[in-house]
C-alpha cells in the first residue's frame, strides 16, 4: 500500500469515527492498566462485567493490595486466565505502591516492568491515559495491517513500527482505536465485511466480500 494510500485508509476510518473511544470501562489511569491487563485473551464485554464489580471494591493500588489475591480472583473467574491474572494484579499494585507512589508512571520502561505488563498494555495505557502517539497491536490490528496491506509485518512490533510510519502525525493520536474497532466490527478474521467498509477503496486485501453471504432459505 502506497503512502497516499495508507492516508486515505485510515482518515476514512477518522471521518466515519471522529471520536473514537477505547471500550474498556475505566476510571483513572491505574484502573485502566488492571482492564487492559485483564484483557489478554478475553473480550472487553467480559471484562467490563469483571471489574464493574472488582472496582466498586477497589479501585486503589492500596485498596487492591488489601483485597488479595484471592479476593480479586473472586471477580474475575468468569474471564480467561484468571489464576494468573488475579495474581499479577496484585504483584503489579504492590510495585507501584513500592517504586512510584501508587500512582500509574507515564514511562514504558517502567509500564513494561510491572508484573504481566507487555508492550502491548503499555502502548494503550501510554495512549489513552496519557495521550501518547503509541500503536497498540492486538490480533485485530494485526490482522488488519497485513490483510489491508496497511502495514505487513510478521510480528506485532513490525506492524507496530508500520503504522507508526505510515499514519498521518495528526492522526496518531486516535489511530489505535479506529483501527482496533475496524478489526473488530468490520475487518473480521473469519469473515471481512468488505460491503460496508468505509476505506474499502484504499484497501488492497484481493479476495474483498463485496456483498454478504446469502442466507440459507428457510426449511
Amino acid at each position: 500500500m502506497s503512502a497516499a494510500q495508507a492516508e486515505r485508509f485510515v482518515r476514512a476510518l477518522a471521518e466515519a469515527n471522529p471520536a473514537p473511544r477505547t471500550e474498556l470501562e475505566f476510571t483513572s489511569p491505574y484502573t485502566l492498566l488492571v482492564a487492559v491487563a485483564l484483557s489478554a485473551q478475553a473480550t472487553d464485554v467480559s471484562v467490563n462485567k469483571a471489574t464493574a464489580t472488582l472496582f466498586r471494591e477497589a479501585d486503589t493500588p492500596a485498596a487492591m493490595v488489601a483485597l488479595g489475591e484471592e479476593g480479586v480472583a473472586r471477580h474475575i473467574r468468569s474471564i480467561g486466565l484468571w489464576k494468573g491474572k488475579a495474581k499479577n494484579v496484585i504483584a503489579l499494585s504492590r510495585q507501584l505502591l513500592d517504586r512510584h507512589g501508587g500512582e500509574v508512571p507515564a514511562d514504558r520502561v517502567a509500564l513494561e516492568a510491572l508484573p504481566g505488563v507487555g508492550r502491548k498494555t503499555a502502548n494503550v495505557v501510554l495512549n489513552v491515559a496519557f495521550g501518547a502517539e503509541a500503536m497498540a497491536v492486538d490480533t485485530h490490528i494485526f490482522r488488519l495491517g497485513n490483510r489491508t496491506g496497511l502495514a505487513p509485518g510478521k510480528t506485532p512490533r513490525e506492524v507496530e513500527d508500520g503504522l507508526m510510519q505510515r499514519v498521518p502525525a495528526d492522526l496518531l493520536r486516535d489511530a489505535h482505536h479506529w483501527l482496533i474497532l475496524h478489526g473488530r466490527y468490520i475487518c473480521k478474521a473469519r469473515l471481512p465485511e468488505c460491503w460496508h467498509c468505509v476505506a474499502r477503496e484504499a484497501c488492497n486485501y484481493r479476495d474483498k466480500v463485496l456483498w454478504p453471504p446469502a442466507r440459507s432459505a428457510a426449511k
